[in-house]
């Protein structure tokens, strides 16, 4: 388990939920342990996807995969220990900085982005559009399940944790849906034109396991253009929020600029 969380990556999915929380409040050890939550299901996920039965990667974040490591049978259960303890994570934050009503929501909603209606089941989709042609609507459903999912469930969870207005709540959803495509997209173009040393893990790897991707459906400078316009509707919603932002317009830079 630590071995797959200590090798480092982006961490976008807590820096989004510290950035939305810390708008609203001090950040403390309980927004921290909230983000922490988030990544070890991240994690999980990321430990089963390079399973030889899934996409069977070699390589994570620059370092072998966990079952090139360990074996399959303890990455397997190394994944189902990081999503369970998730959930008890979140439902031991100290009371008073977590009302048991607020976490039981929220173990319902991480539930709800992570599961069958949500990343896996995006991932679902994901290898049955394998080897056949998507629409540009089939991949931005695809990728609303598989990625954007979680980082809307990071945001909202920052946002009840900060305790943000209901005002704000209902924007602070739809603007981590956005940023969850645009990551996407973003990571389609690094695989065709990132460095892979920066990467962690070999280029080209999308077109190698016959995905339909975004530059694929709309040419490279499209999906530019599209990653922009994502962007732009993200920004929109920021600018809508009841209290400044600057931390989550860093976020958005960072997503946009990244060459990892």
């Amino acid at each position: 388990m630590l071995y797959s969380l200590n090798t480092g990556g982006k961490r976008i999915r807590p820096l989004l939920l510290i950035a939305v929380a810390g708008s609203y409040r001090p950040v403390n050890e309980a927004v921290y342990t909230l983000g922490a939550a988030v990544e070890m299901v991240h994690t999980y996920s990321l430990i089963h996807d390079d399973l030889p039965s899934m996409d069977n990667d070699d390589t994570r974040r620059g370092k072998p995969t966990n079952h090139k490591v360990y074996g399959e049978a303890l990455a397997i259960l190394a994944g189902d220990a990081l999503l369970t303890e998730s959930f008890s994570l979140i439902g031991n934050i100290n009371e008073e900085e977590l009302p048991p009503r607020d976490a039981l929501y929220l173990n319902r909603r991480l539930a709800e982005a992570s599961g069958a209606t949500g990343m896996v089941g995006g991932q679902v989709a994901d290898m049955e559009g394998e080897n056949r042609d998507l629409t540009l609507e089939e991949l931005e459903w695809i990728h609303r399940h598989k990625t954007a999912a979680m980082l809307a469930f990071a945001a909202e969870a920052g946002g009840v944790i900060g305790g943000a207005p209901p005002e704000d709540l209902s924007l602070l959803r739809p603007f981590a849906e956005e940023v969850g495509i645009a990551f996407q997209i973003k990571d389609d173009i690094l695989d065709i034109e990132g460095n892979e040393s920066a990467i962690g893990k070999p280029v080209g790897s999308d077109e190698n396991n016959g995905k339909s991707t975004y530059p694929s459906l709309l040419t490279l400078s499209e999906a530019k253009r599209k990653l922009r316009s994502h962007m732009e509707k993200a920004e929109h919603m920021l600018r809508s929020l009841t209290v400044p932002a600057p931390d989550l317009f860093s976020v958005l830079s960072y997503i946009e600029d990244r060459d990892r």
